[in-house]
């Protein structure tokens, strides 16, 4: 007899984040993996009918190109259920409704999120219960040890899975390979060689009508306080035996206790700045502050550098930058590896180049080293040569490998509470310079790179 379908309970389902990210992720894990069960069942207070979200799961799956057979079978089998989840009686039915095995998916903002599970510990869900839960991971250290504390009184940690998308990005994966299955780069992955590393994803999208979450939180909270600094601790991580989840997520808390601002000083160590009208790709890019949902007084940034050093003996004394902005004339998303220069080159060489360079774009996937090497037409100058290789494509949305990840039990591609909260550690301070004026608020023109003097050195 098969197993029994699992049930994905999406508690919010009528926001945006279903339609655009969560459906279509799911939809390219059942095309990639057809012999998944899974019921899709949403709930949210908004009046939805089941033939409405039957079309929406529909509509989902032919965009991710899933079998029209198999389509058919999850959408004849999803359900809708309004659901004022505020409401204990009205929660409580919502839980009787929904089958085992169960994921609980919130996709609610964390204030809502807090209250709701305060509502689970009294109403007492099911063992084996999963929940599964949107960044951020509250507002700050002492909002995310709260809502740590009150899913813990909920479930066990085991059964908490706290979702980065990134983490399920196909180049991010890579660093692990890339890193310890590679002989020439495994023994060279420190500081005795590396001098810096550059942690970028700056973007051309604009606001595009996201204030209502985006005004809120920034730059900073919004990209370098989860995502960069998770790729971070990927890259800066010491050498598993295995890849067990609890082992990997063991190395990455180790690797982010050791982050702290550069020099221990937040002020000297950020920058921020909000982009100002211009043009990016022939189209006119309004004022941050003129876009509609926007309060000024917030001085929310839409670009944030944060240079950071690892206080441990493979990292000590190696900046890593992180960066992120929105509307940039040149968009970047990528790791940067800047090797030290040779301690000795031959004299007699001439027109020593820049050091050597690893650069993993992120989007799209591939990797390139630049190598210094004898020029072409005379082997006494040195010149900088490129090799380059593309990266295998993803078989799924970052969403459908942490979406099948969940569904397995496999916490890998999520983030355990322990880092929840190192992430928000590190980022405090900083948060705090910036909100006691400390740091200036530069501005920069939309479609440009950056203030005038930016720079990643």
């Amino acid at each position: 007899m098969p197993d029994a379908p699992t049930t994905l309970l999406i508690l919010g389902a009528s926001g945006d984040l279903t339609r655009r990210l969560l459906l279509p992720g799911l939809g390219t894990l059942l095309r990639e993996e057809p012999g998944r069960r899974v019921r899709v069942l949403g709930a949210d207070r908004v009046e939805v009918s089941d033939e409405e979200w039957r079309t929406k799961v529909r509509d989902s799956l032919a965009e991710a190109d899933v079998p029209p057979d198999l389509a058919e079978d999850v959408v004849a089998h999803a359900r809708y259920l309004q659901t004022d989840l505020l409401e204990k009686d009205q929660l409580q039915q919502l839980l009787a409704a929904a089958p085992d095995p169960l994921v609980l998916y919130f996709a609610l903002p964390p204030s809502v999120t807090v209250k709701v599970c305060g509502l689970l510990e009294e109403l007492r869900v099911r063992e084996g219960t999963r929940l599964a839960l949107e960044k951020p991971f509250g507002d700050s250290l002492e909002t995310a040890q709260t809502l740590n504390r009150q899913l813990l009184r909920v479930v066990p940690e085991g059964d908490v899975y706290r979702i980065d998308h990134f983490l399920g990005v196909n180049t991010i994966l890579n660093l692990i390979g890339l890193r310890f299955a590679n002989r020439l780069l495994q023994p060279i992955w420190s500081a005795e060689h590396i001098e810096k590393v550059e942690i970028v994803y700056d973007e051309s999208l604009a606001l595009e009508g996201r204030a209502g979450y985006y005004d809120h939180a920034g730059a900073l909270m919004d990209m370098l306080q989860s995502h960069l600094l998770e790729v971070l601790a990927f890259f800066a991580i010491e050498a598993p035996a295995t890849m067990h989840a609890e082992e990997i997520r063991g190395l990455k808390a180790q690797a982010l206790r050791a982050v702290h601002p550069w020099k221990h000083d937040p002020v000297a160590a950020s920058r921020r700045a909000r982009y100002t009208t211009g043009e990016i790709e022939g189209r006119t890019v309004p004022d941050y502050v003129a876009e509609d949902g926007v309060d000024p007084e917030r001085e929310t940034e839409t670009l944030a550098q944060l240079t950071v050093q690892l206080d441990n003996l493979r990292w000590a004394g190696v900046p890593f930058v992180l960066r992120s902005g929105k509307a940039i004339g040149t968009q970047s998303k990528q790791v940067a590896v800047t090797f030290r220069q040779p301690a000795h080159v031959p004299l007699g060489l001439r027109d020593t180049p820049e050091p050597d360079r690893l650069v993993l774009q992120l989007k799209p996937g591939s990797i390139s080293l630049d190598l210094s090497m004898n020029a072409e037409g005379d082997p006494f100058e040195l010149e900088q040569k490129e090799l380059h290789a593309e990266l295998g494509k993803a078989r799924m949305l970052p969403y459908g490998e942490v979406l099948g990840a969940i569904l397995d039990g496999n916490p890998l591609l999520t983030i355990r509470g322990d880092e929840a909260e190192e992430l928000w550690r590190i980022v405090e301070p900083v948060l705090d310079a910036w909100r006691a004026g400390d740091v200036p608020l530069e501005e920069y023109a939309a479609g440009s790179d950056g203030p005038q003097g930016w720079s990643l050195a």
